[in-house]
């Protein structure tokens, strides 16, 4: 490689791959369920309960995933992430053989695991992005979620039916394994200590780089007695509600919803989250251009707000009458292409208040938004179970999805709140 090619692009790209691999193990269960259940005897709360388990685990260290790799360095801490994660993926058939017990206790060992991951890369970025590029290269992480996404819902049927599901969580596994070796041979916590760097690239990361130690503690107790906060929390919990039961129970809506033969489950289900990925770049672009143009940030706020959240509950209201495969992803693809605008409403609404603290911030709204991932997933389970009705699980979402856009436009707000 050139000695003019930037070394933080080669930790930029070791990074995405960290949050490529996140989702790959954390979806493919999304699929395998279907075999495990039918081999084991699981009824829809059983599933409910082993999917919605991976975020006990990932709920509990969010805050302190930021806390430990700004104390100890983000390679340390998302390095020994994803070796944790990769090796519960690959003890969890092994898990699921010995009882659902110690299956449930896998699970949370990789949700622990994956937790990290993101606090972890918001810490090497601070150190290694220069602030101009700071937001395409969060992007560019972020844009593996969707792709890992795709990736395992494709390539998840295929190796069950080649090898069997256990084989979906031994190769997935694997993958990071080998990625952790890379990482600890080539990544580094700090750009200085980077071998090859050169000083023109040291001085380009530091130019306009704010000192990233912290000077003041953050104001949580302050955070959680503002409104404008809790529009912020309210709204992530109420966007990842439809977000963590669509990833958690679509291919099992598609399969046995809809009828659709199992080879094809990953192929419908997977576009989606292509609509996701196009259409989040896009609501990036809109929300810059009209505040760009002048328009005032709280409107621009609302708007998308109500772009998002309030086209995605009229999908998820009438998206489970539909009783043609086809239409109804056809109806979810534009339910997540529309939903994706919601990015210009809460989802940089953290930045408006607490510039100095939006790491905290997003911490703090992040632990709210993983909650349905417990909560939603196995409530949806329990509804399945209890109605065998799809159409109450997305009419719930619906509901969910218009409280939190009735209450961010009631208490959103864009000035500054902290310093």
């Amino acid at each position: 490689m050139s000695g003019n090619w930037p070394k933080r692009y080669n930790m930029i790209a070791m990074c995405s791959m960290a949050s490529f691999i996140c989702y790959i193990d954390r979806v493919n269960i999304s699929v395998a369920i279907i075999p495990m259940a039918e081999e084991f005897g699981w009824d829809r709360s059983t599933q409910g309960l082993i999917m919605s388990s991976f975020f006990l685990g990932y709920l509990l260290t969010q805050i302190a995933g930021g806390w430990l790799a700004d104390r100890f360095g983000g390679k340390k801490v998302l390095g020994f992430g994803v070796l944790f994660w990769s090796a519960f993926t690959v003890l969890t058939p092994s898990a699921a053989f010995a009882g659902l017990t110690l299956l449930l206790l896998s699970r949370v060992g990789m949700g622990l695991g994956e937790a990290v991951t993101f606090p972890s890369i918001y810490s090497l970025f601070a150190r290694w992005v220069p602030i101009r590029e700071r937001t395409r290269a969060i992007g560019f992480a972020f844009s593996a979620i969707p792709l890992g996404t795709v990736c395992a819902l494709v390539l998840t049927p295929i190796i069950i039916l080649y090898l069997g599901w256990e084989w979906a969580f031994y190769l997935f596994g694997i993958v990071g394994v080998f990625w952790f070796f890379l990482w600890n041979r080539f990544a580094s916590t700090n750009p200085e200590d980077y071998p090859g760097i050169s000083e023109s690239e040291l001085a380009e990361i530091r130019s306009g780089n704010p000192d990233i130690e912290s000077t003041t503690p953050p104001p949580i107790r302050a955070m959680l007695g503002s409104m404008a906060v809790w529009a912020i929390i309210v709204s992530h919990f109420c966007s990842n509600w439809g977000a963590y039961v669509l990833l958690s129970w679509l291919p099992t809506y598609v399969s046995q919803g809809l009828g659709v033969n199992f080879a094809a489950v990953g192929l419908f289900t997977m576009i989606p989250s292509i609509a996701s990925f196009l259409f989040l770049n896009v609501a990036g672009v809109v929300t810059d251009r009209l505040i760009s143009r002048g328009t005032k940030v709280i409107f621009v706020r609302k708007l998308l707000q109500t772009i998002g959240f309030g086209g995605g509950a009229i999908v998820f209201a009438f998206v489970g009458y539909v009783e043609s495969a086809v239409a109804a992803i056809a109806l979810m693809t534009f339910g997540s292409a529309i939903g994706a605008f919601a990015l210009g409403g809460w989802g940089t609404n953290h930045i408006d208040l607490a510039p100095k603290h939006a790491g905290t911030l997003m911490g703090i709204s992040n632990t709210a938004g993983t909650m349905p991932g417990i909560i939603g997933v196995y409530v949806s389970g329990l509804i399945l179970q209890w109605t065998d009705s799809w159409i109450l699980v997305f009419q719930v979402a619906a509901a969910i999805n218009v409280f939190g856009l009735v209450f961010y436009l009631l208490f959103a707000k864009t000035e500054q709140e902290f310093e």
